[in-house]
């Protein structure tokens, strides 16, 4: 058993599949609620403003944002862990160039947000961050 599962089991993170049935029914824009369900130490990051609403837009969250910038910015598989560290890579500076303008949430907060996620993904240790990493791609992979 590696150390990352006994820390997990340790701690009660559950990072198994979903069964085909619950995959099935989770869309990517849900798919941050498991996440914080999973990992509820991550940082949410929702305190930005609406540009519309002028209120705070709690459910645009640095989980919903990273798997928005993932699939639909970059067009990567949300099954593969390799493609998820490659997302995590270009947080930290180490892959591909991020731009403000196409980043989740430019258009629809008062602020951008890209700034403060990349700072918040940077702060998280090696071990949290392979931990998303396989969480997202469980969620993504109920067959492994």
């Amino acid at each position: 058993m590696s150390t990352l599962s006994v820390i997990l089991l340790a701690s009660g993170i559950s990072i198994f599949p979903l069964s085909p049935a619950q995959a099935q029914r989770v869309s990517p824009s849900d798919v941050w609620q498991i996440v914080y369900e999973k990992l509820p130490d991550l940082p949410k990051e929702n305190q930005y403003i609406s540009k519309e609403s002028g209120k705070v837009a709690e459910n645009s969250t640095l989980a919903s944002r990273l798997i928005r910038y993932h699939i639909y910015v970059k067009e990567r598989a949300p099954n593969y862990r390799l493609d998820w560290k490659l997302t995590l890579a270009d947080y930290l500076d180490a892959n591909e160039i991020m731009y403000d303008t196409t980043y989740p949430g430019n258009d629809t907060l008062r602020q951008n947000p890209l700034d403060g996620d990349r700072t918040v993904i940077k702060n998280l240790t090696r071990t949290q961050r392979d931990t998303l990493v396989q969480i997202l791609t469980n969620i993504f992979n109920p067959n492994p």
